[in-house]
Order: structure tokens, then C-alpha cells, then sequence
């Protein structure tokens, strides 16, 4: 079993062991490649593509995912809570990474970890030609255990159930990564949208502990603001930061560029009459 002193190889987990900075965007509205180089352009490393919590189709899934990919970028899919069926074909059609969401045991989370990886780690399904090898043709003996290694396998805990057993789900090989939803868990908490509660930084302490033990890494999702980030990263969280989904940075634009364009024409003392100065 692969422990806390042999990490698994992979490009994008040492760049978050090492602790370098990583940003990821959220797509989950837009429907074209100009999101993923909007996300590239700005300096971001990772998309984070959500079929959880929208309707995009597998194959526009598909096409942000080869796109992030052809710049560089790593591009995971959240997949729809429970839908193991899907795991399989986007990774085939391209995703590097599998956010699996609320899962809360770990016999969920190894169904997720084996439906990712080939035997005799896994049960992917075989196949020849995939996006990251460049759709060549490729030998089972040498494509498994390549793209075994290029998979990163993330799972979301969001209930205290999930928290309950985050060390039995970090011990698990196959899983990469733990997450922690805060936005779901402070609601199921009971304290919704209270990142500061004593609970939620409990819950932090918890999984941190978890990951150290089995060498793994924690994620924190949810948290915009960077005052309290600032308090919960120090616990154990990586480097690895969502910077917004697309619609909450559209929103956010839109709102800084309405206060720009409204404080220029008040400020220049314009009434509501356009013949007046």
C-alpha cells in the first residue's frame, strides 16, 4: 500500500506537496473553449468542470477538457453525486482529474477510486486511443499503468458522516486527494454559511489529520473569504485554491464594471436628462 513516505508520482501533486500556489476555475454555465483560455490567460493551473451542479452535456465536458489540456492546464470534472458511470467516460474523453462529491463511506469512495484506475488497481474499462496520449494507439502494458499515474482522484466530503471517516477513506490507495465542501458541510452542520463556526475548523482539524497520517492532500472548497482561509490553511489545507466558478467571477465583473461606468457619469454631475451636461 502506498503510504505517507512513497507518494504517488504525478506532476501536479508535487507541485502541491512542494506548496506552490495553484489556482483552478470553476466552469459550470459557459459552453465554449473561451472559458478554459480566459482561466489560462489569467495565470490560472487547473479547471474544475461541475456536472454536479449543471446541465452541460459529456461532449462540451469533453472539448474543455482537451482544450485545458492542449494549454497546459490540468482539467478535473465533479461528477455527478453517485453517477459511476460517468467516471469512466470522462476520463476517457480527456479529464485528468475526478472530483467525486458527496461521498460519506469508504465503500463509496473505493467504488470511485477503482471505477478510475485499470486492473489490478482498478475496473477502468479498456480502451486504445485517449486524449492524453495524444490519441495514438497505445498498448494496454503501457497506456494502463501511464494513464493510472496521470489520474488524480479526489473525493468531496460534505456531511459529518463523511468527516467520521476521512481517516478510513485516506488510508484507501487510489485516493489522491480529500476535499472538504464547506458550503455543504456548515449546512449540514447546522451552522449554514458560518465558516468561522468552531465546527466546520473541528471538521478541518479532522481530515487534515487524516491526509498527514496516510499522505494525502486536503483541499478546502467554498471559502472566499481569505480572512478566514487565513485561519484554516495553517490546519493542513494545500495549495490548491478555487478562485470562483464562472458565473460567480461573470457576476462579480459585471458588478465591478456597473460601479466603474456609474461612479464616472455621477461623478461628473450628469442628471437622468440625456440633453443635460
Amino acid at each position: 500500500m502506498t503510504g505517507p513516505s512513497e507518494p504517488r508520482r504525478n506532476p501536479f501533486l508535487d507541485r502541491l506537496r512542494a506548496g506552490e500556489l495553484t489556482l483552478m476555475m470553476g466552469i459550470r454555465s459557459s459552453r465554449t473553449s473561451d472559458a478554459v483560455r480566459v482561466a489560462s490567460a489569467t495565470g490560472h493551473h487547473a479547471i474544475l468542470i461541475d456536472l454536479e451542479h449543471s446541465t452541460m452535456p459529456f461532449d462540451i465536458a469533453a472539448q474543455l477538457c482537451a482544450t485545458a489540456a492542449d494549454l497546459g492546464m490540468t482539467p478535473f470534472v465533479r461528477v455527478p453525486e453517485r453517477e459511476y458511470g460517468a467516471i469512466g467516460r470522462l476520463l476517457d474523453c480527456g479529464a485528468h482529474g475526478i472530483v467525486a462529491p458527496r461521498i460519506e463511506t469508504v465503500a463509496e469512495a473505493q467504488v470511485v477510486a477503482r471505477a478510475c484506475r485499470f486492473a489490478p488497481h482498478g475496473q477502468r474499462s479498456q480502451l486504445a486511443m485517449v486524449p492524453q496520449l495524444g490519441m495514438r494507439p497505445s498498448p494496454a502494458r503501457t497506456s494502463n499503468p501511464a494513464l493510472d499515474d496521470a489520474t488524480i482522484v479526489q473525493i468531496l466530503l460534505e456531511t459529518p458522516e463523511g468527516i467520521a471517516n476521512s481517516d478510513e477513506i485516506a488510508r484507501l490507495d487510489g485516493v489522491d486527494m480529500l476535499a472538504i465542501g464547506a458550503n455543504d458541510l456548515a449546512a449540514e452542520l447546522g451552522v449554514p454559511g458560518k465558516f468561522d463556526h468552531p465546527d466546520l475548523h473541528k471538521a478541518v482539524e479532522t481530515v487534515a489529520e487524516a491526509c498527514r497520517r496516510h499522505g494525502k492532500l486536503l483541499m478546502l472548497g467554498g471559502v472566499a473569504d481569505l480572512a478566514v482561509l487565513d485561519t484554516l490553511v495553517p490546519l493542513g489545507v494545500c495549495s490548491l485554491q478555487l478562485t470562483g466558478m464562472d458565473t460567480d467571477l461573470l457576476y462579480s465583473g459585471a458588478e465591478v464594471r456597473v460601479a466603474k461606468y456609474s461612479n464616472w457619469w455621477h461623478g461628473n454631475n450628469r442628471s437622468g436628462d440625456p440633453g443635460t451636461a
